[in-house]
């Protein structure tokens, strides 16, 4: 269960336990398992988050490699575009989207390398994914364009950071000639956008890694593996928002989270959407199977890793100066006693 949820925590897994239960036993995954019964899938969905937890502590995932940040922000154009700030209102509807780029560079920014756009709906979570060449004006565009396009409501607004890859003319006319609500956020002010950078983390940097992808066939093993992703993401996966505050027994202030519903589960409850597209939407989600997408996604994962892996590890090599004297220059080396 844990594995085909995608590694989800027990609070997460929790809430999504009853529906990908159900369709993991639609699709026949559980058939061949002589475990599950009745009775263990009433104990599964009876199980505390907390409870889960301690079953999987064994089995987390390590830490993976860490990555650069690259952005620069347009000084003319920038101070011309308004700023939304942590705490601002948002829109009691789905539309208005956060929007930053992850550089796959490794550890150097030298050169050409990927750029993923990622994209967080800021109501409902609902996610897009798009890996572009490098962060020219119209490699951007068209990253956005697929985005209108691809999500299956209006897009009203998008939030940017102050990177010049989407502080531009030709961003902001783009967004012009959509009527595209367009903001940025306050330079060096990450919780301006909490939302995309919590994504940028747990799903460009999961999933993708912190190698570096500089080739047309990285892109195109990307571009497949986001578009899994995106549908186990916005289909399958809780997320939780901020409700307010309260305290705890020992009476110090804690956040409190609503019940993690997901993207679509949001969406749906909404009326962004007419009777027959939620109707299409539940229907498309009755038929996935929770279990062969983690499969493809770990296999469209081990592709990346086997073209860029050996590179990266090389870059991280070159940037290590050596610990030990040149003995060639006339240096002793003393040996310990």
């Amino acid at each position: 269960m844990w594995a085909a949820s995608g590694g989800q925590c027990g609070k997460y897994l929790k809430e999504s336990m009853p529906l990908l239960l159900d369709l993991l036993e639609a699709s026949g995954e559980l058939d061949d398992e002589p475990r599950y019964t009745p009775a263990v899938r009433d104990e599964l969905v009876a199980m505390s988050a907390a409870t889960i937890d301690r079953y999987l502590a064994p089995v987390r995932a390590t830490e993976q490699l860490r990555g650069k940040s690259t952005t620069k922000a347009g000084p003319l154009l920038r101070s011309s575009i308004k700023i939304r700030k942590a705490g601002d209102e948002i829109e009691a509807e789905p539309g208005f989207f956060e929007v930053d780029t992850v550089a796959h560079c490794g550890p150097t920014l030298k050169g050409e390398f990927t750029r993923t756009v990622n994209m967080t709906d800021v109501l409902t979570g609902w996610t897009f994914t798009r890996s572009i060449r490098n962060n020219a004006e119209k490699h951007i565009i068209s990253a956005l364009d697929a985005a209108v396009g691809c999500v299956p409501f209006p897009v009203l607004g998008m939030d940017f950071d102050n990177g010049s890859e989407f502080i531009n003319h030709s961003v902001v006319r783009w967004a012009g000639d959509l009527d595209i609500y367009f903001t940025r956020s306050r330079p060096y002010r990450k919780n301006d956008q909490a939302t995309i950078e919590s994504k940028n983390n747990h799903l460009v940097r999961r999933y993708a890694f912190y190698y570096r992808y500089d080739t047309s066939e990285e892109r195109e093993v990307l571009g497949r593996l986001w578009e899994q992703v995106n549908v186990k993401l916005n289909f399958l996966t809780p997320t939780r928002k901020p409700i307010g505050w309260g305290t705890d027994k020992a009476g110090r202030r804690k956040r409190l989270y609503d019940a993690p519903p997901t993207p679509l589960d949001r969406l749906l409850d909404t009326s962004a959407l007419t009777k027959a597209q939620k109707t299409d939407l539940v229907s498309y989600r009755n038929q996935l199977n929770p279990a062969s997408i983690t499969r493809r996604i770990i296999e469209l994962q081990d592709v990346p890793i086997r073209l860029a892996k050996d590179k990266t590890d090389q870059l991280y090599l070159a940037q290590i100066p050596s610990i030990l004297p040149d003995v060639h220059k006339g240096v002793r080396v003393r040996k310990a006693s």
